[in-house]
């Protein structure tokens, strides 16, 4: 029985002289791209087909003893020539547990080279005559972890509480509980709700990866916010009290006399919340805005106010 050679290496997009950390790298990377949870429709048997693929890869180039085995096969996979068995193997088939309605054995499992090679499922005589001398039950194995994106408004991670979820590929909604002053980049994970597991065994997590959306007010710097507030030239000149936004509501900031264009003032206690139970500060940005249009009599007294400072000099 020729099994045609399968190249593990570039299956997985490493060299031949990849690190064991290299090799986990790319299955982690190549698992998540092409888990058939995250796949509809015509895809998703595409998406079946190459997840069986990495997974075999990466089971043969994990394991020391199956990598070494697999690289002293010889000068055929330079050729992609077809592979010869051991002897003594030629004339079996190898299978795996279907979970179809008929309880038959099918074809699911790894491939005939990988059979070949390292054995596997259960073996039948290709006679028909029964068991073959030995039987080989495929090992159980927890679903893989999936990581997915989730993303917040500012508002929504500064108050936390819960958010629905919908998970892709199955008709699943969950509720998931977000902490008050989740950063940007945190996870969340969920137990069960990854990849299913193999030969019965539990699902994998879920990883949700936090991603917030930009603000229109608020730029998020560690603990701290940052804002900006337009005051017009006679309150930069004169002082005066105006209104700020926090996360909390407006407060009254007060702007001394001659405050100049983008000086920053603190707001204490005003910024994101900490594990500690305090709160980062505030900082507003003070702009000076110039009018687009003035009227006649404010454009006087500008040119008052003009001759007046050169007066001076």
């Amino acid at each position: 029985m020729a099994a045609k050679y399968k190249d593990y290496y570039k299956i997985l997009g490493v060299d031949r002289s990849a690190t064991d950390k290299e090799i986990k790298s790319a299955y982690r990377k190549l698992a998540r791209e092409y888990h058939p949870d995250l796949h509809t429709g015509s895809s998703k048997k595409e998406a079946e087909e190459k997840f069986k693929e990495i997974n075999e890869a990466y089971e043969v180039l994990s394991d020391k003893e199956k990598r070494t085995k697999y690289d002293t096969l010889g000068a055929n996979w330079q050729h992609g020539q077809d592979w010869q068995p051991q002897p003594g193997t030629d004339g079996v088939h190898y299978y795996t547990w279907s979970d179809n309605d008929s309880g038959a054995f099918s074809s699911t499992g790894f491939s005939d080279f990988f059979e070949a090679l390292f054995g596997g499922g259960i073996r039948f005589d290709q006679s028909g005559s029964g068991f073959a001398d030995t039987i080989h039950q495929s090992r159980s194995m927890r679903g893989h972890n999936l990581e997915s994106e989730l993303e917040l408004s500012l508002e929504e991670a500064f108050y936390g509480g819960e958010k629905m979820v919908q998970l892709a590929s199955r008709d699943v909604r969950l509720s998931v509980k977000i902490p008050a002053g989740i950063q940007d980049g945190s996870k969340i994970r969920l137990k069960g709700q990854g990849g299913e597991g193999f030969n019965s065994s539990n699902r994998g997590d879920l990883i949700l990866k936090i991603k917030l959306k930009q603000h229109p007010l608020y730029t998020l710097k560690g603990d701290d916010l940052e804002a900006q507030v337009r005051i017009s030239p006679e309150q930069a000149v004169l002082g005066s009290k105006i209104s700020v936004p926090t996360l909390d509501g407006e407060v009254l900031l007060t702007v001394p006399p001659m405050t100049h264009s983008g000086q920053i003032f603190r707001l204490r206690g005003k910024g994101w919340p900490q594990k500690s139970g305090a709160r980062g500060d505030e900082y507003i940005k003070i702009i000076i805005d110039i009018p687009n249009k003035l009227s006649q009599e404010v454009t006087d007294l500008y040119q008052k106010l003009a001759q007046a400072k050169s007066k001076e000099h």
